[in-house]
């Protein structure tokens, strides 16, 4: 499936709107535009604002290098005259609560938040309310607290997609029920539930036994690794004959487990998800089998266009919201973007043709044999 399909579908009814900014790579930024922009809120007349982007962590590398350049810079283009309040929580539930309550102070006019915790941050989202501060859910879906928009994408297809290809890669191994190790991610993470939810949907109904499942706390690759070494002992290194990882940071943690026990992971599959370099690099050498690509840039880009819109009291640009999710308070409007499973034989009309990584990123001196052994780029 070619990506630049799905790309167009997020950039319906994409405006000259856009928010700028690119700040330091402090935890708490503040940056605001400077050039001429076609967006205006009145006739004559240019937008101005504070939109607080508040992201969860920096140990999933799609944040600091895909999330928040995707979003300021649509910023820039939409809004010059707009200001951007910009932390990370680092995985800190209350450090997020501290860092929402600082860009409330500071006078924000519209909050996007990808929650630590999805339960915790109805705090937030409640505290917002009170400044009369719209608050956009991004990427995870904010529970039980009255959220104006949510954007991410199908995050149940995600799982059943992730455990579709490796129920395939074990049939075709001759292993079809298995067993695996599953590795699931952070309990905090409603995205995760998710995740588990629809894996373990297609593992029932394939006949996927699973030896030993784990709940990885803050989606961390030390924490993969460990629970990686728990498996192996309790169920013997010649006994996996697969591994569900949630996401690439949790599988190259697992990775790394199998090859310190003597195992080797180019015989036994293992899935991820975002499509980090590393895990391009691995599934091209061999060690992981697949990963979920999730087009980042337009999730960013419509996440700033909802923004934008709130910033001005207006409705989203048409064909943009496509959905709506249950957040245990009421259906929340939704922009649902649209995963893909990527292997090998798929990276060169997916991550390549859209750009998310090129061929130089790749295929650097130590993939070159396997890249070209790989056909990518050719």
């Amino acid at each position: 499936m070619n990506m630049r399909t799905i790309l167009s579908v997020v950039a319906i009814g994409a405006g000259a709107l856009a928010i700028g900014a690119c700040g330091d790579d402090d935890d708490s930024s503040t940056s605001t535009g400077g050039a001429a922009t076609q967006a205006a809120t009145q006739e004559g007349g240019s937008a101005s604002g504070k939109i607080a982007l508040l992201l969860p962590e920096s140990k999933t590398a799609r944040y600091e290098s895909q999330d928040r350049p995707g979003f300021e810079n649509k910023m820039q283009e939409l809004c010059p005259d707009c200001e951007i309040i910009y932390s990370n929580a680092d995985q800190d539930a209350s450090k997020q609560q501290n860092q929402a309550e600082a860009a409330l102070t500071e006078g924000v006019d519209v909050m996007v938040l990808d929650p630590v915790d999805s339960a915790s941050a109805a705090a937030i989202v409640n505290r917002a309310k009170q400044s009369d501060v719209p608050v956009i859910s991004y990427d995870r879906l904010i529970l039980d607290a009255p959220v104006d928009y949510y954007i991410s994408f199908d995050n149940t297809k995600v799982g059943e997609l992730q455990a579709t290809s490796l129920s395939d890669k074990l049939e075709e191994d001759g292993n079809p029920t298995g067993p695996i190790v599953k590795i699931n991610g952070a309990p905090t993470d409603n995205n995760a539930k998710l995740f588990k939810e629809g894996s373990n949907s297609v593992f029932e109904q394939r006949g996927v036994e699973i030896a030993k499942q784990y709940d990885t706390p803050d989606w961390s690759p030390d924490k993969a690794q460990q629970e990686m070494e728990q498996a192996i002992t309790a169920v013997g290194k010649n006994n996996i004959k697969g591994v569900y990882a949630a996401n690439d940071g949790t599988a190259g943690g697992a990775i790394a487990a199998m090859k310190s026990a003597g195992m080797d992971p180019k015989q036994i599959p293992v899935t991820g998800q975002d499509a980090e370099l590393a895990a391009i690099q691995r599934i091209v050498a061999g060690e992981q089998y697949m990963t979920v690509y999730k087009a980042i840039k337009p999730e960013a880009e419509a996440a700033a266009e909802l923004a934008f819109a709130l910033l001005q009291g207006q409705d989203p640009p048409a064909g943009l919201v496509n959905g709506e999710e249950d957040n245990g308070q009421g259906m929340v409007p939704s922009v649902l973007l649209e995963p893909v499973a990527v292997t090998v034989d798929n990276i060169n009309d997916t991550i390549i043709a859209d750009g998310f990584w090129t061929v130089d990123q790749i295929c650097t001196p130590e993939y070159q044999q396997a890249c070209e052994e790989a056909g990518i780029g050719g």
